[in-house]
């Protein structure tokens, strides 16, 4: 009993990182949008650069990968 209760705040934990790097790089990603609709551009390219960096296999890495290609 004592391990399945382990294994489940194991799994817990495991899934609660994971959903943290795509929260943090969506949250990242408005950001940048926000900031080049300000005309902002080297702020946006930072937090592109960020997402592609830091989130490499999170869903937006790639389009800020192309956001960043076409600034």
């Amino acid at each position: 009993m004592k391990k399945s209760a382990l294994l489940m705040m194991l799994f817990l934990a495991l899934a609660t990182a994971c959903s943290s790097g795509e929260d943090k790089s969506k949250e990242l990603f408005q950001t940048a949008q926000l900031e080049e609709n300000q005309n902002n551009i080297e702020h946006a390219k930072q937090l592109y650069k960020e997402i592609v960096t830091k989130y490499p296999k999170s869903k937006l890495a790639k389009q800020a990968q192309e956001r960043l290609d076409s600034l």
